[in-house]
């Protein structure tokens, strides 16, 4: 199966949208580093090092297989004719993907190279990235 033009297009909006939506993040936890005192109560700081870096880059590369698979599995969907069928492969394809997303959870926390934080707000960002860029484009037509 091919991908449809469209997925293409889309999966690459999608990947820009979460790529700066990450930068915009790791400005968010530099600028708190620097900002927040080192010794706030309970032993709270926040962090700015590698592991910020590769969380975010995790949750990224999460984050956009998940829209990925999703929009291969709508266009097979598309294409079938029985609708049971359909809406099984549907099921499985969320269920499965919702899987990676706890998985990638689990590691971000177990893991001691990600800040979990870092890793776990990439998956939120498509979203957030769809419904800002819905809001702008709707007197537009498109």
């Amino acid at each position: 199966m091919e991908l449809q033009p469209a997925v293409k297009k889309e999966t690459g909006n999608i990947a820009l949208g979460t790529g700066i939506g990450v930068l915009i993040m790791f400005v968010i936890f530099f600028v708190l580093h620097m900002v927040l005192p080192k010794d706030l109560p309970f032993g709270y700081s926040v962090p700015f090092d590698y592991k910020v870096i590769l969380g975010g880059i995790g949750g990224f590369i999460v984050a956009v297989v998940n829209f990925l698979w999703m929009a291969i599995t709508v266009q097979k969907v598309t294409s079938m004719e029985d609708e049971k069928l359909a809406r099984q492969v549907m099921g499985a394809s969320y269920r499965n993907r919702i899987l990676m997303h706890i998985l990638w959870g689990i590691l971000a926390f177990v893991l001691p190279v990600f800040n979990a934080a870092a890793g776990i707000v990439p998956l939120i960002i498509p979203s957030w990235y769809i419904k800002l860029r819905g809001i702008f484009s709707a007197g537009k037509g498109g």
